[in-house]
């Protein structure tokens, strides 16, 4: 798992802290006094994968440098509820003003990161990996991604402009399957693998003809799914994408594929339940 690039996301941890803490936690100004100093620890309420500690760091010593952080688990650990996984010390009402914003993000990061090693765990013993969508909160794709990550997963792409995926609306505007692949590659050359979604086995057909690198089966059955991977006889690595849940996702990858694309990891996620403590000291 690759460590998370604070540089790239420092812009968006500073707009979250805009958004939250504004000109000042009032509150917390009118009844804590400014001497006021406290611990406090980021614990479990339930079983989780650990996803955002790095973040929650940096976001920490962005709303005060005065206080310190330290972590307690390592992104990536499952740990059991009731687990401490970092813990804070400094001014009181700093930590405060830090509270509902670094819990936004790391109940969400480690919801993801829980919920794709439930997926992952669920096709273990396959050659299937599972790899995550575009399908994240605008702004936060880059924290989604990276919590899909420590839960396991695999990232797919960024966004647009770092790979290719020729889907049914691009090729509404060509000919055929082929001319559209051809088409691609005369533009792109070899910069880019190219991957095309298809709808049928005779789709496919065309797909495995146009020398597609990567042929992803949309809305396939998981019996049509093991048709589609005796036709393609491992020419061509094939990815299983809509309406996979953790109830069929084991059907897909005995049925044989190389990756299932799983939006839910990250579209509807559910956050962690993790609270902070703040204790006076």
């Amino acid at each position: 798992m690759a460590a998370i690039d604070l540089n790239a996301i420092r812009a968006l941890l500073q707009a979250a802290i805009q958004e939250d803490i504004g000109g000042g936690d009032i509150t917390s100004r009118a009844i804590i006094a400014p001497t006021a100093t406290a611990v406090a620890r980021y614990t479990t309420k339930q079983a989780l994968v650990v996803a955002g500690l790095p973040v929650i760091e940096e976001l920490v010593r962005m709303v005060d440098p005065a206080i310190s952080f330290k972590a307690l688990n390592k992104d990536g650990d499952f740990v059991v509820s009731t687990t401490a996984i970092a813990e804070v010390q400094g001014p009181a009402r700093s930590i405060l003003a830090a509270e509902r914003v670094t819990l936004n993000l790391l109940q969400r990061m480690c919801g993801i990161a829980t919920q794709t090693r439930a997926y992952v765990d669920r096709v273990r013993g396959t050659r299937a990996l599972v790899i995550d969508t575009r399908k994240t909160v605008p702004g936060l794709r880059i924290l989604d991604k990276y919590a899909v990550a420590c839960g396991g997963g695999t990232n797919h792409r960024m966004g647009l402009f770092d790979a290719v995926l020729i889907k049914n609306n691009h090729l509404a505007f060509h000919a055929s399957l082929c001319e559209t692949v051809a088409e691609a590659r005369k533009i792109l050359g070899d910069s880019y693998k190219i991957e095309v979604e298809v709808a049928s086995l005779a789709q496919l057909g065309e797909a495995i003809e146009a020398k597609a690198d990567v042929i992803l089966l949309d809305n396939f059955t998981p019996e049509e799914t093991r048709r589609a991977v005796v036709q393609c006889g491992g020419r061509i690595p094939l990815e299983s994408s809509g309406g996979i849940t953790l109830e069929n996702i084991r059907d897909y990858a005995e049925a044989g594929v190389d990756r299932i694309s799983v939006g839910a990891l990250t579209h509807s996620v559910q956050a962690a339940d993790i609270h902070l403590r703040v204790i006076p000291s």
